[in-house]
């Protein structure tokens, strides 16, 4: 099982917006028992706080199902338990890698990067504007699911042909 969380600053907006989006692409595909996926935020100033609701309505707008969800905090031991953590803005990069030692598994990415853009995901918080991010969620989303559909079928490929 692939386990995936998306970092925010807060986690109200755009990790929690990845959360279901991907969650969403997974069902989409047939793929709900293959993934573990949830979100946090590099802060503590909006935990237990729920979803914003510029989310929230992007993600009913988008039918996109959600679940009960409550801002929660990153934690040095979310290092160990997922196998890709993705943020949202570089800012977060940084303090993920400053909280998990610098990533020395190579676990943490910027989720623009499976978009082919590298850029910065905006904050609708300040922006306002969550169709745009919204945009770069699926974008990155798409991307990512992709890439590791593609390395599924890679490893299985490989195991099949005996590693040649």
């Amino acid at each position: 099982m692939k386990k995936i969380l998306f970092v925010c600053h807060g986690n109200i907006c755009r990790s929690p917006m990845a959360e279901f989006v991907m969650k969403d692409l997974i069902r989409r595909n047939g793929l709900e028992g293959s993934f573990h996926i949830d979100s946090a935020g590099t802060t503590t100033e909006e935990r237990g706080n729920p979803i914003h609701p510029g989310t929230r309505n992007k993600l009913r707008e988008k039918n996109i199902p959600q679940g009960s969800k409550y801002a929660r905090p990153l934690k040095p031991t979310d290092y160990a338990s997922f196998d890709l953590i993705i943020g949202m803005d570089r800012e977060n990069l940084y303090d993920m890698k400053k909280l998990f030692n610098d990533d020395p598994e190579d676990k943490v990415r910027l989720l623009m990067d499976y978009a082919d853009s590298g850029r910065d995901i905006d904050d609708p918080w300040y922006t306002g504007d969550f169709s745009t991010t919204y945009r770069d969620i699926l974008d990155g989303c798409l991307g990512l699911l992709h890439e590791i559909q593609q390395e599924h079928h890679h490893n299985n490929t490989s195991t099949s042909s005996g590693g040649l």
